[in-house]
């Protein structure tokens, strides 16, 4: 599967956990997201964006990186623009790093974002190292988590026949209609896995630390 990294403008807390995530993956930067690469010692192919949240340091270090310009004026993100250009570079696995944290707007555009791509049949996941996201979707998902992490399903457009396994609240073949929170706060006790009928929303982790 080929997986590439988009380093995102929100935050980023390096956690072992996303070294290991963002291991043998080919990166793209979006605008100022280009930071996180000397946080977690990355060389990207790619530097996309208006660069107006680039700092004069941040471009005078990363001058060799190839550019893809856009104008300020423009219909789309630096971050959607990075993710159409991982795209068109083949990739079958996304890890949207600082696609969290900041302003509410760019990190709910994400989260939208991945759904959308989920749908497409992509993988998507997006992180700011403390807290990490994962597109639900209609199939399964099974996901390592250390025990004692908690997590958070949002039923943004409801979910219909929703089992979880490997939590201390299990549910089987549950439906959760859209705005309840019966699904907040739940914790991991081991794998979990993931399966959905119908309907879409979010997996919010938030792994222990040095998971």
């Amino acid at each position: 599967m080929r997986s590439f990294v988009v380093l995102l403008g929100g935050v980023l807390t390096p956690t072992p956990r996303v070294w290991a995530q963002v291991a043998a993956s080919r990166v793209i930067a979006a605008d100022g997201g280009m930071a996180h690469a000397q946080t977690l010692g990355l060389e990207p192919e790619l530097w996309v964006g208006d660069f107006d949240s680039a700092s004069p340091a941040l471009q005078q270090a990363f001058a060799h990186v190839p550019r893809e310009v856009h104008p300020v004026d423009k219909d789309q993100t630096d971050g959607e623009l990075a993710v159409q250009a991982a795209l068109a570079r083949g990739a079958e696995r996304l890890v949207l790093v600082g696609a969290l944290g900041g302003q509410t707007d760019q990190a709910l555009a994400h989260l939208l974002l991945g759904i959308r791509l989920a749908q497409e049949g992509v993988s998507v996941l997006l992180t700011s190292g403390l807290e990490e996201a994962h597109p639900l979707v209609p199939g399964r998902l099974r996901l390592h988590l250390p025990p004692g992490s908690r997590l958070s399903l949002l039923p943004l457009g409801g979910l219909g026949g929703l089992s979880i396994r490997g939590v201390r609240w299990p549910l089987e073949a549950a439906q959760v209609p859209l705005g309840s929170t019966r699904t907040l706060s739940n914790l991991a006790t081991g794998s979990v896995e993931l399966e959905l009928a119908s309907g879409y929303g979010v997996l919010l982790a938030y792994p222990t630390v040095g998971g």
